[in-house]
């Protein structure tokens, strides 16, 4: 169902997913419109004013080590914009300190019970509890079925290790609980290192670079890049080495643009050359002969689109409505994916009244009791912030899987508890002169146990369905690279549908 022959391809959903995916199919011989209910484009890739900084509302990092999000800014011309973050190294601040994070770790499990007893994050009782892991049953992966990260990491290295390590990166990341989360889902490497290794820290070690030569006395080493920007950092700075002297500049591990991840939407429609339609809610979707007929709008005054290949880039909930009819098997099953909620309060500080800070950051376990449980000092994690305005910047998460209390504050309110837990952990004793409340309602999904079979039952069911394909961050990974990786391989079987279609 396409206008002449020129196959139309409907993409529903303008964040970077849908976007990317429009971009994909820039040189392919069909016509291509993306509709967004929203009367913006871009989704959680959004950017404002604060004290005359150009700050992003939702992502501000973007993971370098996987190519997918470098190759499209690049694409479409913003590579010469990218910067590396100056400083990556961040804390954990627990048991009423500000504590170093384990050099060797992997989203917070450590490799070294020595390293980690250092660092005093965990109580002198949980580095003896996690040093007896060989005492622990199985050093393989999970024996049967998924299993949480807090039952399979817990019952290796000790509940206190989950609590205050590996739950706080987690959390930084998806918002979720490490009692819910999947552990094949979350800790993919990991998991299957797991199932080759005789315990959790040497699975741990094989995924790290071996440790450096000492260096010389008289040169100081610097520290290596251990984690967070509001947590995704953990991810790769886990696997990151300090640098010895004479050797080659490691690759950065997170990078952004001097104008804010939230000049990509922008870029990558315009370079896709789409039909981009916002203020489009896309309402009803069911099979019209060999294609696909769209209901756009209210009820009251419908408006109907045809289209031979349809591509949803939404999340898990409207992707299921839009599904249930079509494809009920897929529609039950993302309904199953719940979404946790999340706010992150920007804080502007008169550079002259911040603490001077070597860190970029820090998390704070939800077994403490706080509200924000991740910070990134941007003007120092992003040098170039700094010189738009005589402000420092600095941006407060807050909102876990299953705590919604902290979030029905109103906005003023939020940012007061904000500003004093900052104060708290850092000293600081000035006010902010300027703040900005962003709020992400049901933004991050839940990677739960089960997570990727559900997944799996999902694209099998979708698959059936000739010119159909789903795409976005409840599948793959919640970070922009891993989206873009889903646009690719959604426009990749949608043109496989399109060669056999009958015409």
């Amino acid at each position: 169902m396409s206008t002449g022959t020129t196959p139309h391809v409907v993409i529903v959903g303008g964040g970077i997913a849908g976007l990317a995916a429009a971009f994909f199919l820039k040189d392919q011989p069909v016509r291509v419109t993306v509709l967004d209910g929203a009367p913006h484009l871009g989704g959680k890739l959004s950017a404002s004013d604060v004290a005359g900084v150009a700050m992003d509302e939702g992502a501000e990092a973007l993971l370098a080590r996987r190519p997918e999000g470098i190759e499209l800014l690049t694409a479409v011309g913003l590579d010469t914009d990218l910067v590396p973050a100056g400083v990556t190294a961040s804390a954990i601040y627990t048991r009423g300190a500000m504590r170093s994070l384990p050099r060797r770790q992997f989203m917070g499990v450590p490799a070294d019970p020595d390293e980690l007893a250092a660092t005093g994050v965990v109580s002198p009782d949980g580095v003896a509890r996690a040093r007896h892991e060989t005492d622990r049953p199985g050093g393989t992966g999970p024996a049967s079925g998924d299993v949480s990260v807090t039952e399979y990491v817990g019952s290796r290295l000790g509940p206190e290790v989950v609590d205050r390590l590996v739950d706080p990166l987690l959390g930084g990341v998806y918002a979720g609980r490490s009692e819910d989360l999947s552990f094949a889902a979350t800790l993919a490497p990991l998991a299957a290192a797991a199932r080759t290794h005789p315990t959790l820290t040497a699975a741990v070690t094989s995924l790290l670079p071996p440790p450096p030569a000492p260096a010389p006395v008289s040169v100081s080493v610097p520290a290596a890049a251990a984690a967070v920007s509001a947590a995704a950092a953990a991810v790769s700075a886990a696997a990151s080495t300090p640098s010895t002297p004479g050797a080659s500049k490691p690759a950065p591990v997170f990078v952004t643009l001097t104008s804010g991840l939230g000049a990509v939407p922008e870029a990558v429609a315009k370079a896709s050359g789409a039909d981009v339609r916002v203020n489009a809610m896309v309402r009803g979707l069911r099979r019209a002969g060999s294609g696909w007929r769209l209901t756009i709008g209210s009820a009251a005054d419908p408006e109907y689109l045809d289209a031979a290949a349809v591509i949803l880039a939404v999340p898990a909930a409207p992707a299921a409505r839009l599904l249930t009819e079509a494809v009920p098997a897929a529609a039950t099953q993302l309904a199953q994916i719940p979404y946790a909620s999340m706010a992150i309060v920007t804080l502007a500080f008169r550079a002259d009244d911040f603490p001077a800070q070597q860190r970029s950051g820090y998390l704070v376990p939800a077994v403490d009791g706080r509200a924000v449980k991740a910070v990134t000092f941007s003007t120092v994690k992003w040098p170039h912030l700094a010189a738009q305005a005589p402000v420092h910047v600095v941006r407060c998460s807050l909102g876990r899987s299953g705590d919604v209390a902290v979030l029905q504050r109103d906005d003023k309110e939020l940012a007061a508890l904000a500003a004093v837990e900052l104060a708290e952990a850092t000293g600081l004793t000035a006010a902010p002169v300027a703040s900005r409340v962003t709020r992400w309602g049901g933004a991050l999904p839940q990677y739960n146990v089960g997570h990727l079979d559900r997944v799996a039952r999902i694209r099998a069911a979708v698959a059936g369905q000739p010119g159909l394909a789903v795409a976005g961050a409840a599948y793959d990974g919640v970070g922009i690279p891993a989206c873009i990786a889903t646009a690719k391989s959604a426009v990749a079987q949608i043109l496989a549908s399109l060669t056999t279609r009958p015409r």
